[in-house]
């Protein structure tokens, strides 16, 4: 059999095993989630594995990538931060490695299914491998940034309440952590074990948001920074503080729709010309004749590119702030 043929079958075999490995993980996941449907959060299904509570604390931790002590593992901090924030749990030597080897897979496929020459094919596996896990990172912190910007009003509300209630603070935040689903759930958890564990409020506070990355948690940290050294109503410094946080995600969601018409705008101007081409290379490959072989076609094809792009970041700018 010749060697290019074998290479064929090999790479074939790699794409099934590929394939059959990601549809398994897939429905392992599925399946866990189904079994543990009326668990609130990641870290009260912990609890009910019967683990003690140092040893759940620490696996939180280690699973974000973390220290046993919530610090940063990595030398390179912000990755670090980037991927603790994404909220995406595992070994981060796992996650880059499924990103490479899929991007070794696709180079290989690129490259000789689809003959493309061997400049192409690397560009495909540097992508892959290093600026998409990237990009689903920062996708990730993103959404999940959001969803707990959402959560955490009505966190400090439930703290108000129980604080109202002559409860002291550590019992509160437990409460909250027992109360509230993820993402917010299982972060006030881990300050709540921390605090049991001995570590102070405000540390604890500062240590949830660099784990988290919402601005608002910088404001409840100053919160309980002054309150602690100063004194002061902490339940009003609270109460005001879920004020001020309704109040400005209000104001993002009124942002928001009233530039919905002009992202869709953008979308739609931006990918037309793109879906266009595709189209007529589908349909008509004839088209643009021997445009291609033009010298003049890559340097005008990047000027217009990086114009278009230049154009889509300054429309970002505009509807994307800080409040």
């Amino acid at each position: 059999m010749p060697t290019g043929q074998t290479l064929l079958y090999l790479i074939y075999v790699l794409a099934a095993a590929s394939v059959i490995l990601a549809a398994e993980a897939l429905y392992v996941t599925y399946s866990k989630r189904r079994s543990r449907v009326k668990t609130i959060n990641r870290r009260l299904t912990r609890l009910v594995d019967d683990a003690p509570a140092e040893q759940t604390l620490q696996g939180l931790l280690r699973e974000r990538g973390l220290s046993s002590s919530g610090d940063f593992l990595f030398s390179l901090i912000a990755l670090n931060r980037l991927y603790t924030q994404s909220g995406i749990t595992g070994n981060p030597a796992s996650f880059i490695a499924i990103f490479i080897i899929a991007g070794m897979a696709l180079a290989l496929v690129f490259s000789f299914l689809l003959h493309f020459s061997a400049i192409p094919s690397f560009a495909i596996f540097l992508f892959v491998a290093f600026v998409l896990p990237l990009l689903v990172l920062q996708r990730a912190r993103a959404r999940r940034i959001q969803r707990f910007a959402k959560q955490l009003p009505d966190a400090l509300d439930m703290i108000v309440r129980s604080l109202r209630a002559g409860h002291p603070t550590t019992v509160a935040i437990a409460l909250v952590a027992r109360e509230m689903p993820d993402p917010l759930g299982t972060e006030f958890g881990i300050v709540s074990d921390e605090i049991t564990f001995g570590l102070s409020l405000e540390n604890a506070v500062r240590k949830l948001t660099q784990r988290v990355g919402f601005e608002g948690l910088q404001l409840l940290s100053v919160s309980l920074s002054i309150q602690a050294k100063t004194g002061g109503n902490l339940t009003e410094i609270l109460s005001n503080l879920s004020s001020v946080l309704r109040d400005r995600q209000k104001l993002r969601l009124k942002i928001r729709a009233l530039s919905a018409e002009g992202r869709v705008s953008a979308w739609i101007i931006s990918l037309f010309p793109i879906i266009m081409l595709v189209i007529l290379m589908i349909l008509a490959p004839s088209f643009y004749g021997d445009v291609w072989g033009s010298p003049l076609i890559v340097p005008v094809f990047t000027i217009f590119g990086a114009w278009a792009l230049l154009g889509d970041f300054i429309m970002y700018r505009m509807v994307n702030f800080d409040i």
